[in-house]
């Protein structure tokens, strides 16, 4: 067993406790799993030769000892306020589903980092519900054998059946630790009251903490019209923490009410006083032990020989960050996930291991803006930042002690332009592509938005009204073949197909000044993208994970780098569905706000934009519209259709998609004709 002394003060308080210390357990582990519940799915349907599935819900107990190195980076561990024999107690809801016979199954499980403490992986690859009870979709996942675990994480997780993370508040010597929180929105509809914690597509994703101090003249209100516009203090006298219950004001410690209402389209921003921090870190640790012990423990529940952990958006930046804080060397220095899948993250990590940490913080156009989540480093390998001068990658801890990982590092075109995917792959001065690890592949799901759209395409509803229907690729495709291919390579070695993202070196890769959108009719231009900034939060911020200065004094940006695109408006590079290699429309990685939300120059969170072809030359003169029409690629249907099986039967064959999903893909693609070659229905003229 490794240890570490982090100072003389806490090294007395361990040594006092030499007793208890001599009967400390030689790793971290799981110390027990209570089930709650443990039902057969589909009434012990047999899924292929795995045989029967089980789900499994309940709870696990994690100990972890302070003075053990792999424990060393948790900020506020040693203080909180449940340390006893020198180690801290935390706990997590979790789920899973499992063979009933663990021998049937093929021995890999996809450790799923629940997103805001949903669990999503299963609907998404499979087309059912987690429960499974009553839909398994076509259970692909369960006919290969995998088992699915699902672990609570984040410790403000909110929301009815949301898993969660159970960690202790944090004291220094027994007194009570303030500091200042930060928060921000922009709203699609007049409110009268915002919620202090964080309102993502129209829920709380985290219930954050509330205020401490309501009259301290520290918090504070401020507006302004965009990420980088000048703030405006809103007088005290404005405002308040309350909340309007029954059309009456009541006075709230996790709400605030501004006079007059907050208006649509406009960034409000609220610092404010808290207390009690939460040892939000430890959820690094409960995925790492998690995944040790269903490798190593003799009972585990949910027995597996290889773990892949699963992280979509939030959790795909969970999974960077628990990469580079070196959290996937167990307590005994072995591997703890064996492969892992980090999608959407773009360029970042997160607020996930700091005093009083907002796990559910992201990178929006227009809120969760300058959070600790785009930060320096971006690259696997080491770069160099050109302004600060400091060096360092994503993988130098899991490096040096010896447990990188396989890493499937994958994005869509929305990553590019609303998180600053390309600095994981170019120089942080943005000259030059840089170098990639042996261990990782780079994937740009080209024409997708940052969570599939509807099909047939619409617009988004409530904060995600666009200007544009929604791009409706959808990623379940590809997300089989991943988990396929990394269960292939982590197994017995099959590599995975080649990295395929943006590059400099050959122009699939330009600043937003040279982005070369063609004119088509109707279609707003971005005049900007999101960038990763030089943040400083104060003098505690890099050593102690300690924020003081909120907002942080924002420096300079890391260039900012998009895909450029065709003729067509699609983009040139990346993993193509058939319908961005054989298209009926354009799908651009972006999507402007609908003026009826405001901010109509702003960009829509998460979305990418669908803009169809005109469906015949004389529309498309009509309309002067720079594209080819339908008419002027394809003959006919048959035609059409012909092409787009080949493409399928290409990406077969490279092993980016399953055989077995080429006959749905091919359905699809019969809708997809007819829907962009039907003809228009007048308006009747009562309507009009």
């Amino acid at each position: 067993m490794e240890w570490y002394a982090p100072g003389m003060r806490l090294v007395r308080m361990i040594l006092s406790l030499a007793v208890a210390i001599s009967v400390w357990p030689a790793f971290a582990r799981v110390t027990r799993v209570e089930v709650t519940s443990r039902t057969p799915v589909l009434e012990g349907k047999v899924f292929g030769n795995a045989g029967a599935y089980e789900r499994i819900q309940g709870k696990v107990y994690f100990s972890l000892p302070v003075l053990n190195l792999h424990n060393r980076g948790i900020v506020d561990l040693a203080n909180a306020v449940n340390l006893k024999a020198g180690e801290v107690e935390f706990s997590a809801d979790f789920m899973a589903l499992r063979p009933l016979d663990a021998h049937k199954g093929n021995g890999s499980m996809i450790l799923e980092v629940p997103n805001r403490g949903l669990s999503r992986i299963v609907a998404l690859v499979d087309g059912g519900d987690w429960n499974a009870e009553k839909d398994a979709g076509d259970a692909w996942l369960l006919r290969n054998g995998f088992t699915i675990a699902t672990l609570g994480w984040q410790w403000d997780a909110a929301g009815p059946g949301a898993l969660k993370f159970q960690a202790p508040v944090a004291k220094l010597q027994g007194k009570t630790i303030t500091g200042l929180l930060r928060g921000d929105v922009m709203l699609s509809k007049a409110m009268e009251d915002i919620p202090l914690g964080h309102l993502i597509l129209g829920r709380i994703g985290g219930s954050e903490y509330p205020v401490s101090a309501p009259n301290d003249p520290r918090n504070v209100l401020t507006v302004r019209d965009s990420r980088t516009a000048e703030r405006t203090v809103i007088p005290r006298a404005q405002w308040q923490f309350a909340h309007t219950v029954n059309g009456k004001l009541e006075a709230s410690d996790r709400f605030i009410h501004l006079d007059g209402g907050f208006k649509p389209g406009k960034i409000y921003e609220y610092v404010y006083v808290v207390q009690d921090p939460v040892v939000a870190g430890g959820g690094f640790a409960a995925v790492r032990d998690f995944a040790s012990y269903a490798k190593h423990a003799a009972d585990a529940i949910t027995p597996a020989g290889r773990v892949y952990g699963e992280g979509i958006s939030q959790n795909g930046r969970f999974l960077r960050d628990f990469l580079y804080e070196g959290f996937n060397a167990d307590e005994e220095g072995r591997m703890a996930l064996d492969g892992v899948l980090a999608h959407v993250a773009g360029a970042g990590r997160g607020s996930f291991n700091y005093r009083f940490a907002q796990p559910s913080r992201d990178a929006q156009p227009t809120s969760s803006v300058f959070f600790p989540t785009d930060i320096f480093p971006f690259t696997d390998l080491p770069e160099k930042d050109p302004v600060t001068g400091a060096t360092g990658g994503l993988l130098d801890k899991a490096v040096a002690q010896k447990v990188v990982p396989k890493i499937f590092f994958s994005n869509t075109s929305f990553e590019y332009w609303g998180r600053a995917a390309a600095l994981i792959h170019t120089s942080a001065d943005g000259k030059k592509d840089a170098e990639i690890s042996p261990n990782v592949r780079i994937y740009h799901f080209t024409g997708l938005q940052h969570f599939s759209g509807p099909w047939p395409p619409a617009k988004g509803a409530g904060d995600l009204v666009g200007q544009e229907p929604q791009s409706p690729l959808p990623i379940k495709y590809f997300w089989r073949a991943m988990i396929r291919n990394m269960d292939a390579w982590v197994r017995n070695g099959t590599a995975p197909p080649p990295s395929r993202y943006p590059r400099i070196d050959d122009g699939t890769l330009v600043p937003v000044k040279l982005y070369g959108l063609p004119p088509i009719p109707g279609l707003g231009h971005p005049h900007e993208a999101s960038e990763a900034f030089h943040l400083d939060y104060g003098p505690g911020w890099q050593g102690k994970r300690i924020l003081t200065v909120q907002p942080p004094k924002v420096g300079p940006a890391f260039p900012v780098m998009v895909p450029q695109v065709d003729v067509d408006g699609n983009e040139r590079d990346g993993v193509k569905l058939p319908e961005m290699m054989v298209p009926l429309g354009t799908y651009t990685g972006w999507n402007l706000r609908d003026a009826s939300i405001g901010a109509p120059d702003q960009r829509v969170s998460f979305e990418a934009s669908y803009v169809p072809f005109a469906k015949t030359e004389a529309e498309r003169v009509k309309t002067k519209d720079s594209r080819r029409s339908i008419a002027e690629r394809y003959r006919n249907r048959f035609e059409y259709l012909t092409d787009y099986s080949a493409a399928v039967d290409a990406l077969v064959k490279e092993n980016w998609i399953l055989e077995e999903d080429r006959i749905p893909m091919l359905r699809h693609a019969q809708d997809e004709w007819d829907l962009a070659t039907a003809p228009e229905v007048p308006t009747p003229a009562a309507a009009k």
